[in-house]
């Protein structure tokens, strides 16, 4: 198995993983509207194609291209504005992805990559929540990536397609080797909105509630670099291909950051000061979320190797430091 369709390849964590794939020296094409994704996180030795996951007739024709599998990174990804939304979640990353099994079907693609998300359990009932954690989904994001989810096991049952579900929260980091740049479009991540304050892309950090059950009162959250992530994409693409079997699995840093503890980072790695204001808990939003990836490490033989706070501070701001004011 050697060539790969990476929808949503053009974005922050596809990017990263279009660059793990090509390392492996895969052959690999993206599709991407570039609604959020960049053109300067685009590698001339991956091809290219422009479109969107809702025009069926344009995904079916793409994936004639006589591909072995597909990572699919094209979800909406914003918590809380899917709680304001429900009806762009709906269509993007619901019907998105039905049209996507739908053609992969048709034109025989056995293997499937999902970037899902932790965020599927909802409240923790325990720390830190391995795969067998109930899953009752507190916002509508999750909601939807759960019901791919089970779409997936559907299509795995009743099409042969095999499919490997990464569940894990918050990415963050740039590629250490400095070989991607390009920034998110209006992110909604913590990391990325901190960045900007530092660089004086924006003027404060709005800070989602201090009050929770937490030392500092701010939500804990486990962040885990984006080269880690690649690299699990990688790895359960050469599972399912080599054990013809599916599986889903958490991915973890094993570590937690608060709120306040990520600002103070970055304040320390820029050496700028970072104006906060305190504001209402957003709904949907868990005090402490912390994911166990001992399935992964013993499945995939995965783990973060590049997820402790300093590399994920350092070599964010060594991308964000080059746009700032």
């Amino acid at each position: 198995m050697k060539s790969v369709l990476v929808i949503g390849g053009a974005g922050y964590i596809g990017s990263h993983v279009v660059q793990a794939l090509l390392d492996e020296q895969y052959t690999v094409t993206v599709f991407d509207n570039l609604s959020s994704g960049r053109m300067e996180n685009l590698f001339p030795s991956a091809a290219f194609i422009q479109g969107d996951i809702l025009d069926y007739d344009n995904l079916r024709k793409t994936m004639e291209g006589g591909f072995d599998a597909i990572v699919h990174l094209a979800a909406l990804k914003a918590a809380g504005e899917s709680m304001k939304l429900p009806e762009k979640y709906s269509l993007n990353n619901i019907v998105g992805a039905i049209n996507l099994l739908n053609a992969a079907s048709e034109v025989c693609i056995k293997k499937i990559v999902f970037s899902s998300s932790a965020a599927v359990y909802g409240d923790p009932l325990y720390l830190p929540i391995d795969e067998k954690h109930p899953t009752n989904p507190i916002n509508y994001y999750g909601f939807t990536k759960l019901e791919i989810e089970r779409f997936l096991e559907w299509y795995d049952q009743l099409k042969g397609i095999k499919f490997a579900v990464l569940r894990y929260f918050n990415a963050a980091g740039y590629d250490i080797k400095g070989r991607l740049s390009g920034l998110e479009r209006k992110p909604e991540n913590l990391l990325p909105i901190v960045m900007e304050v530092a660089a004086g892309l924006r003027d404060h950090v709005s800070i989602f509630g201090d009050d929770y059950n937490t030392p500092d009162g701010t939500g804990v959250r486990d962040y885990i670099h984006v080269n880690d992530l690649a690299d699990a994409h990688v790895k359960a693409l050469s599972y399912i291909d080599e054990k013809k079997e599916s599986l889903t699995v958490n991915l973890g840093s094993d570590n937690c950051i608060s709120v306040k503890e990520m600002i103070d980072a970055v304040r320390k790695v820029s050496g700028k000061d970072i104006p906060t204001k305190i504001v209402a808990r957003r709904p949907g939003d868990a005090a402490k979320v912390l994911a166990s990836s001992a399935k992964a490490s013993s499945l995939l033989g995965w783990k973060a190797t590049k997820s402790d706070v300093k590399t994920l501070m350092e070599s964010t701001w060594n991308v964000y430091k080059k746009f700032a004011k």
